[in-house]
């Protein structure tokens, strides 16, 4: 489990092709401190297993269907990534209940700046539209956001300096790809009231 608390931006190091998999290795120095073998990291937004983690360094290996349904397809060395390690039982939760399963991508629509913060436009899915409200919480990259206005095949975040440093979406332009994540109580809710109506 993770919380949306981007911990650091990360850079691709290399992408070595496995056929039907590719193995990620990405220079993170805060999150390898203490990753060991077989730890979980997300990787804008996607949970990845750590594999020979260095003093600065980890590899992951992605398979063919995680590159086919997140923007880790879009990767070369050099890119920026969100990094987060997986959160600690009793640790403060800062964020929201976010598992590092991507379930859609969306498009950057078009930004908007202001004086101390920027609003961020994305496409939204049609089958992710129904989970998204007006101050909801969703994750993008792998950052914890609050929806400002959803709308029928779009939403909005308002990005604050903090965050705009701090992660690769400072740096998204418009027709870059994202991961999205969605409320996951949203979707438990949703199947719960589904197998009320059928008993």
């Amino acid at each position: 489990m993770f919380t949306g608390l981007v911990e650091e931006k990360g850079t691709v190091v290399a992408l070595d092709d496995l056929g039907d998999a590719v193995r990620i290795t990405i220079r993170g120095p805060v999150v390898t401190s203490d990753a060991g073998h077989g730890d979980s990291i997300a990787v804008n937004g996607c949970c990845l297993t750590v594999i020979d983690p260095t003093e600065d360094t980890f590899s992951a290996d992605v398979m063919r269907e995680s590159l086919d349904r997140t923007s880790l397809g879009d990767l070369e060395a050099g890119s920026l990534v969100n990094l987060e390690r997986a959160m600690q039982a009793g640790a403060r939760m800062g964020g929201h209940i976010v598992q590092g399963h991507v379930d859609g991508t969306a498009t950057l629509i078009d930004r908007t700046p202001s004086e101390h913060w920027e609003v961020v436009r994305f496409s939204l899915p049609a089958e992710l539209a129904r989970y998204v409200v007006d101050k909801g919480s969703i994750t993008v990259d792998g950052t914890s956001l609050t929806v400002v206005e959803a709308g029928d095949d779009w939403f909005s975040v308002s990005l604050i300096p903090t965050t705009l440093a701090d992660t690769v979406l400072g740096t998204r332009k418009p027709g870059d790809r994202v991961n999205l994540e969605v409320d996951v109580i949203a979707k438990y809710v949703e199947r719960l009231l589904e197998k009320g109506a059928h008993s």
